[in-house]
């Protein structure tokens, strides 16, 4: 397995990764993800995809580098997603892996995530992961905006 970075304007990001991407969000269209990460890149918005021996695209993770004064320096995963075909086969632990390289990197002293209430087998994942379980995510819905979830 190989697993790339893939800047704004890389094709792939259509080609390959939005396919992917799509399986966990599927609002997406190839011109909403240009526009979130031709605005997000530079709050630090990152796209890696991972890639089987055979050359497709069978993973894909959201992610940035995350500044506050709960945690300091972390690595939020804003995406991560495997192609439901290649579940179970280690692409999830990679980008895990791959993300956790990142946030050593960069000085990051967690890496962190949300995952919505209904994605049990997500959650599964992550506690095999070695995730905990540390806070509530509340959001409130705000009048006048699309249905993008």
């Amino acid at each position: 397995m190989k697993i790339i970075d893939l800047e704004p304007g890389d094709p792939r990001l259509e080609s390959d990764l939005l396919p992917v991407l799509s399986e966990l969000r599927p609002h997406l269209t190839p011109e909403l993800l240009r526009e979130v990460y031709e605005a997000g890149h530079s709050e630090g918005l990152r796209f890696s995809a991972a890639y089987s021996d055979a050359g497709s695209c069978v993973g894909a993770a959201g992610w940035r580098i995350v500044n506050n004064t709960s945690s300091l320096r972390k690595l939020y995963v804003d995406d991560l997603v495997t192609a439901a075909a290649e579940r179970s086969a280690g692409v999830g632990h990679a980008l895990i892996a791959h993300l956790e390289n990142h946030a050593r990197a960069a000085g990051c002293h967690e890496l962190n995530l949300d995952s919505g209430t209904h994605r049990t087998g997500a959650h599964r994942f992550y506690l095999r992961e070695r995730f905990d379980i540390t806070a509530f995510n509340f959001s409130r819905p705000l009048g006048g905006q699309d249905d993008r979830t």
